[in-house]
């Protein structure tokens, strides 16, 4: 439980030195570089864009690159290789590739130039298969359309919108333009809403007939090609063919690049970590001769680049502690339990400056809620074993992911125990087994007994403990504001906004066991609580009320405003009967699994027994379990991180801090070794 201190760390060096310096602690990566203020006098900053997005560039091309080679020779991958991870690469290595970047760009050249022949010739057998499809309706002409005719003849080609018959035609040229002698009309093809015809007329008349077949909306094709349809089809189908042939040897060429695929990767990540190196260079001030680069080093790891650099380099290295008027990245440190559940505090916030890093104290109540509101032994088994067997798996699956399993795995034992407490295997699948298929009588209680009581037969005790263990969650959230003010040196108000309220609310817990609602919510007897607890409970309950009341609005010096705002404190108590009855929710999914689960059994035990009797519920079993274990995994994860942020965390934390984002080698493909790690 604890967040790393930092150091703020200031290094002055040579200016010929600065490229080196930055690529020893990028290959470090234990340091956040700041920004120092613009106004610094005497120190200018270096232009770095055209270089950074040269290298922007490169990256990006090295991307496309194996992106098309992914596209023609894809890599074998399983199901999982999700979980596989980057590579872990030798910095030698990748130096090599680095010394070799410009023969591996020019194979990345090649594939994006083969790559582009490849669209162009595409795009041209589109176009030369629309100008085929074009060219279909008029196959059936045997003569060039752009064919003038002879010396007495003219050939008109063209097409009429709509259906029309040879008798419609050549009666539309009688009906405007009866003096014509003669015309031949030939229909070529019909479609439905064109009518593609050739009309040979004499050359006298070719106006006039064309004039009368305007009258039917008559045009002439967009384009007249130069030879007979069918044998310009055939032209056209030739280049097709040869644009196919120069398409395959392009693909050929792309598919032995295969073997530069890792080489590819290692380049792309270079650049990629050159143009983040020139972006920070781009930003530290500089002098004629030197250069200043501020920033932040967890304290554990600051000797070690200490170290480094004065062994390597003339420089001035100099180290101090954070100043309290300024926020530092907040890094987590936490053992391997409590880390597991890292990802749900940085979905809520990181600690800002002054607040505790409760991870540790949140992973217990995390594990412990997750596994009472799923509950199922052969659940959580199956839970364990699946992410045990994936971390084992996949060692090298990245850190987030890594942790979220981890979380799911100690989840998963959280699930057994509280299942074997319960007595809940798949529901009540081992009593439904017996009876059905080995015709056992089965006991009540069920031939395997829960270790403590089975929530489905007692709810209502399934109840009270859910909301004691919730009360035990709100009172450590409020013990952890306590921590906090005390670490603070806030003795005051530790005792007016953490110990009154202890006061309170125990005087009221006192004062509610004795009661009647409680006998009838916990089903008891009130008389077995001696006299002594209600009386007791009474008088801390007038003293702490009294307390908050004069003390919550102690910094207001007006009196009548500092009862007002006590009587608001004190109306907050309606907030923690809220958040209390919200562990409910604990005996609703804890119940809903169960419930379900044994609904499943039931439905796969209405066939009998008997050999379709067992395939049957073997496959109903198999899915329905497979269901319903999904779902409340998910409604398990989803309300144990609602307990967390809005019960737990709304009593003492608010979050806000900004993450440690310190310059590395941000790859995309390989992890490289890094000299230092956290």
């Amino acid at each position: 439980m604890a967040v790393l201190q930092m150091q703020k760390v200031s290094i002055c060096a040579l200016k010929k030195d600065r490229k080196a310096i930055l690529e020893k602690i990028q290959a470090m990566g234990v340091m956040e570089i700041s920004k120092l203020l613009d106004d610094e006098t005497g120190l200018e900053k270096m232009d770095t864009q055209d270089a950074r997005a040269k290298f922007e560039r490169n990256a990006a091309s090295a991307d496309a690159a194996l992106e098309i080679l992914q596209e023609y020779v894809p890599e074998k991958t399983s199901m999982l290789s999700s979980l596989e991870g980057r590579k872990l690469v030798e910095r030698k290595n990748f130096q090599q590739a680095a010394d070799r970047k410009d023969e591996i760009m020019s194979v990345v050249s090649g594939i994006l130039s083969n790559q582009k022949k490849i669209a162009e010739y595409r795009a041209n057998i589109q176009k030369l298969e629309n100008q085929i499809e074009a060219l279909k309706p008029w196959m059936s002409l045997d003569v060039s359309m752009a064919f003038r005719g002879t010396k007495s003849s003219v050939l008109l080609v063209g097409t009429i919108p709509g259906v029309m018959t040879l008798e419609e035609i050549y009666g539309l040229i009688l009906e405007h333009a009866p003096e014509v002698s003669g015309a031949d009309v030939t229909i070529l093809s019909s479609e439905r809403d064109a009518v593609y015809l050739a009309v040979v007329c004499l050359r006298r008349d070719a106006a006039m007939v064309e004039e009368a077949l305007r009258q039917g909306g008559f045009a002439k094709p967009s384009q007249m090609i130069a030879q007979v349809p069918v044998k310009e089809a055939e032209s056209l189908g030739k280049q097709i063919q040869k644009l196919q042939e120069e398409i395959e040897t392009c693909q050929e060429s792309i598919k032995k690049c295969a073997s530069h695929r890792m080489d590819i990767r290692l380049a792309a990540d270079y650049f990629r970590a050159r143009a983040e190196k020139y972006h920070v260079l781009g930003q530290i001030p500089q002098s004629q001769k030197t250069f200043l680069i501020t920033g932040y080093v967890p304290q554990k790891a600051l000797p070690a680049l200490e170290k480094a650099l004065n062994d390597n380099f003339v420089l001035s290295f100099e180290s101090e502690e954070v100043p309290e008027d300024e926020e530092m990245p907040v890094l987590l440190s936490n053992n391997g339990f409590s880390e597991s559940v890292e990802g749900v505090l940085e979905s809520y916030g990181l600690p800002k400056k002054g607040e505790v890093d409760p991870t540790t104290v949140m992973s217990f109540f995390y594990v412990f809620l997750f596994g009472l509101m799923l509950s199922d032994a052969a659940y959580g088994l199956i839970m364990f074993l699946g992410c045990f067997i994936v971390l084992k798996k996949f060692p090298r699956m990245e850190a987030s992911l890594k942790k979220a399993i981890k979380m799911f795995m100690y989840c998963g034992i959280s699930t057994l125990v509280w299942g074997v407490l319960f007595g809940g295997y798949f529901g009540d699948a081992i009593d439904v087994v017996a009876r059905t298929f080995f015709h056992v009588d089965v006991p009540e209680g069920g031939l395997v007994k829960a270790l403590w009581f089975v929530p489905l037969n007692d709810p209502m005790r399934m109840l009270m403990y859910s909301m004691g263990f919730g009360l035990i969650h709100l009172f450590t959230g409020l013990g952890m504001k306590g921590y906090m003010l005390l670490k603070q040196k806030k003795v005051v108000d530790f005792f007016c906004d953490v110990v009154l309220w202890y006061v309170f609310l125990i005087g009221l817990l006192l004062m509610l066991l004795p009661s009647s609602i409680f006998a009838s919510i916990a089903q008891v007897d009130p008389s077995i609580f001696p006299p002594f607890v209600g009386t007791s409970g009474k008088v801390l309950t007038i003293v702490g009320a009294l307390g908050l009341l004069f003390m919550s609005g102690r910094s207001n010096k007006n009196f009548g405003l500092r009862l007002a705002l006590g009587a608001y404190d004190l109306y907050n108590v309606t907030g923690w009967l809220s958040d209390v009855l919200s562990y409910s929710r604990l005996l609703a999914l804890g119940l809903a699994t169960g419930v379900i689960a044994s609904v499943i059994n039931q439905m796969g035990s209405m066939v009998g027994d008997g050999i379709f009797g067992a395939i049957v519920f073997i496959v109903v079993f198999i899915i329905g379990h497979t269901l319903n274990m999904a779902i409340n995994i998910l409604g398990a994860y989803v309300h144990t991180n609602r307990l967390q942020f809005v019960e737990f965390f709304g009593k003492f934390y608010e979050g806000g801090g900004k993450p440690f984002n310190p310059f590395k080698l941000n790859t995309k493909y390989v992890d490289v070794k890094e000299e230092t790690n956290l």
